[in-house]
């Protein structure tokens, strides 16, 4: 019997799965800290990109102090 745990305890097969196990589940552990600090800053701007969005109106809204009211002439060759 003790030699059966002893060849058990010296066993190194399945030590590279603890590894990947481990490894994997500190990556998804640093993914959902990382999470856990971004989002309020994205759900903010997301807010911030909604509120502009409705409150522009496409016939005066303006790109770089221009106003955009028609599309421009094509000139034929």
């Amino acid at each position: 019997m003790t030699n059966l745990i002893n060849s058990f305890l010296q066993s190194e097969s399945g030590a590279v799965t603890v590894d990947w196990v481990v490894l994997t589940a500190a990556l998804v552990g640093l993914g959902l800290a990382v999470m856990a600090v971004v989002s309020g800053g994205i759900e903010d701007l997301s807010g911030e990109i909604q509120a502009s969005l409705v409150a522009a109106d496409p016939g005066t809204t303006t790109f770089a102090g221009v106003a955009i009211t028609a599309a421009p002439d094509v000139i034929a060759d």
